[in-house]
């Protein structure tokens, strides 16, 4: 049995760069405690600046991914300055995953609820359980899901996100995958991690650097208007095609052979 000893993330480096890190808080369903908000700070800090690091993969230990904020924890110290700062620090971390360099794969199994259905729809890619659930449960509290409806809107279409958003109902893994929120779907753990493999060893096998930098290129043009978005592609293309990987790889295509990368 976990105590509060425990960490309260586990993380696994594999050889081909890898990380799975694990949400470790089983007994409060994996809640992002501001103690839990830190240490994905820290550990997302570190990953930032590792050159070996090529997929991180989040996932959580126990019944589920994770029940969103700490409601205990939040009703101790009811004032707007501790709420703004509990907020502004949950975005923080919600933006690094999406500004850390390498793809972020969510592995759900269980609820994702409130934040934790934003930091499912903060990740990059995610699969989940199909018996896993999704909602932004806040307004059967009484609070809107004003910070999740900000990744949850990029994610999928704006009326199925305002229909989660005002009825606080669940959403199914399939009916996740469905309207995008979700890539794939597996029918048991054994699935789930093959098909996890299956999606970071795929990314694995790119050039880091042309992955970074379309990352990158990828979130900043969905900001910007579509003229923008085509001069900042282009250039971004430009500066990726000198790069030795991108070299390599079209002089391997028309000499009909694999990348030496």
């Amino acid at each position: 049995m976990l105590t509060e000893q425990d960490p309260l993330l586990l993380r696994h480096d594999d050889p081909r760069g890898i990380v799975t890190v694990t949400l470790n808080r089983p007994q409060a369903f994996n809640a992002l405690s501001e103690a839990m908000l830190a240490a994905l700070k820290t550990e997302l800090d570190a990953l930032a600046k590792d050159p070996r690091a090529r997929v991180l993969v989040l996932a959580a230990s126990g019944k589920a991914f994770c029940a969103g904020h700490d409601l205990k924890e939040m009703r101790a110290e009811p004032s707007l300055d501790y709420y703004r700062s509990l907020f502004a620090r949950c975005a923080k971390v919600m933006m690094q995953i999406q500004q850390l360099p390498i793809p972020v794969i969510a592995k759900v199994q269980g609820v994702a609820t409130a934040a934790g259905c934003q930091l499912v729809a903060a990740c990059d890619l995610a699969v989940a359980l199909r018996s896993a659930r999704f909602a932004v449960s806040g307004v059967n509290l009484g609070l809107f899901c004003s910070s999740p409806a900000v990744h949850l809107s990029r994610n999928i279409a704006r009326k199925q996100a305002f229909e989660m958003l005002v009825t606080g109902e669940f959403i199914s893994a399939d009916e996740a995958q469905h309207c995008g929120l979700v890539n794939r779907v597996a029918d048991d753990m054994l699935s789930l991690d093959a098909e996890i493999e299956r999606l970071a060893a795929s990314i694995v096998a790119k050039p880091r650097a042309a992955v970074a930098l379309g990352k990158e290129l990828f979130y900043r043009q969905l900001e910007a208007g579509v003229e923008a978005a085509y001069i900042d592609a282009g250039h971004t293309m430009a500066c990726n095609m000198m790069d030795e990987a991108a070299l390599e790889g079209v002089q391997a295509f028309n000499e009909k052979r694999p990348p030496r990368w």
